[in-house]
């Protein structure tokens, strides 16, 4: 395993997550919003390419890099589909880069890794994106607090399918082992390695579960800045949380 094929998929989810989430956020939020986010990940997908090469990534940053010049220059009628197609092609390298890792796994496992890679997207997606719209209402006082309930609505749907997807990949790891095939992931989580687990457990579902929950209540009394100020630390406990997920995925096989 090498740290640099961990940050290679966390970056890539990271910015495939990024661009569809922005096909769910209204125009209100105005042309330097849509600007800074594709090209926040336009970046985050060319690092991810600089740390391993893949085709079907390296058409969706294409597709991404002609949206983020084409915003509000040209190309108005067909930009979302400009996005769409980046989103496409994004969700193909995903689903590919989740059969490589597994390529020698079972297939319910198989299938499992992909759920968790796309599910792992959305969520860091939805994070970082509620966390910059909830930034901008400060340059934009007047936009109304419906978009920020809207994206933080997604981002809690997309941790509830995070969390399921968790659940099931543990409860299958642990009931499909048998004598014979190594170390059991039940003995991994109640060993010392099992720290790991237990601080992806904590900082990537539990924290981000309650963050998302409290800036939900907060958004709802239209409180921006308190809810953007809890949306930074939920987003941080996204990003540690799915970095250690990617570490334990590849040092256990399960696709946490």
């Amino acid at each position: 395993m090498s740290l640099s094929v961990v940050l290679s998929l966390f970056l890539a989810h990271l910015g495939i997550g990024i661009a569809f989430t922005l096909i769910l956020v209204s125009r209100e939020a105005g042309v330097k919003f849509f600007r800074f986010n594709a090209g926040l990940a336009a970046i985050l997908i060319a690092t991810a390419l600089a740390f391993r090469f893949d085709p079907s990534l390296a058409a969706a940053e294409s597709a991404l890099v002609i949206y983020w010049a084409t915003i509000g220059r040209m190309f108005t009628r067909i930009r979302t589909a400009i996005l769409a197609a980046a989103v496409f092609a994004g969700a193909i390298a995903i689903v590919l880069q989740a059969l490589v890792v597994s390529a020698s796994w079972t297939p319910p496992t198989r299938a499992l890794t992909v759920a968790s890679f796309l599910s792992s997207a959305a969520l860091l997606g939805g994070a970082c994106t509620a966390m910059v719209l909830g930034h901008w209402y400060l340059i934009l006082p007047s936009m109304h607090v419906s978009h920020l309930q809207a994206i933080v609505k997604v981002h809690i749907a997309s941790m509830v399918v995070r969390v399921v997807v968790v659940a099931a990949a543990v409860f299958m790891a642990i009931a499909t082992w048998r004598p014979g095939l190594g170390p059991s992931f039940r003995y991994y989580i109640t060993s010392v390695g099992g720290i790991f687990f237990w601080q992806r457990v904590l900082f990537g579902l539990a924290g981000p579960a309650l963050l998302s929950y409290l800036t939900w209540e907060t958004a709802k009394i239209r409180s921006t800045q308190s809810a953007t100020g809890i949306l930074y630390v939920d987003f941080f406990t996204v990003v540690v949380g799915e970095m250690l997920a990617k570490y334990i995925v590849l040092a256990t096989r399960v696709p946490v």
